[in-house]
């Protein structure tokens, strides 16, 4: 099973986020840092002011909806969920209250939107409330609380880990993060006693033509 947060991860939020900021406030985007940690101090945001911006951002710029992918990650989940994969979608996006309709609404419409395949969407704060055998995930605080379960969490690098130097595994980008889900995928497969898959993105011989949910279950007790 392979937990993936969305936003920082597969979901350029921070792109999105900066120029709707710009617009909210009046100041111009070339002038707002690409690479803020969280909450935007460096944008000159101050205190309970994000909820104010998030709240436009998902009301009034379907936010959720119109962000764009990171480059390569929808193309890296097709391959990785063709070879067999489980993806788990784990996404805390209905922390303010009132509009969590709109939130898990634009959520799912995104994924089919970009193709972006899972089995499972968990709209949630806790990830290590999820049961995965690994995780992709940006958020230094719940990296800690997931590898403190025993979750083997894979970094996704940007703007709000990059310093954090106690972080082990890390994907600068989906062509690493990819091929260290394959590795792992692989050696669990041999240990499973599974066939070999010789062509990466393509479906194992004994999973082809049963790609259903159901069929997945017994297949894949573990992750990946």
């Amino acid at each position: 099973m392979l937990g993936l947060d969305l936003d920082g991860c597969v979901a350029d939020f921070v792109g999105s986020m900066r120029k709707i900021y710009a617009e909210w406030s009046g100041k111009p985007k070339e002038r707002l840092d690409q690479n803020p940690i969280y909450g935007f101090p460096e944008w000159g945001l101050i205190e309970g002011e994000y909820e104010k911006l998030h709240r436009f951002a998902i009301t009034q710029k379907d936010l959720f909806l119109n962000v764009l992918p990171i480059d390569g990650a929808a193309q890296s989940l097709r391959r990785l969920s063709t070879e067999g994969i489980w993806i788990r979608v784990a996404t805390h996006r209905i922390f303010i209250p009132n509009f969590h309709a709109q939130a898990a609404n634009q959520t799912i419409k995104w994924l089919e939107k970009y193709d972006i395949r899972y089995w499972d969407l968990c709209l949630i704060q806790d990830k290590a409330a999820v049961f995965a055998n690994l995780f992709v995930e940006d958020s230094p605080v719940n990296i800690k609380r997931l590898e403190k379960k025993g979750i083997e969490t894979i970094c996704f690098t940007n703007s709000i880990n990059k310093n954090d130097t106690e972080i082990a595994q890390r994907a600068a980008n989906w062509e690493e993060a990819e091929e260290l889900i394959r590795q792992k995928y692989y050696v669990w497969r041999e240990k499973q006693g599974l066939s070999k898959i010789t062509n990466p993105g393509t479906a194992p011989d004994e999973e082809s033509g049963n790609l259903s949910h159901d069929g997945y279950t017994d297949l894949i007790p573990y992750i990946l």
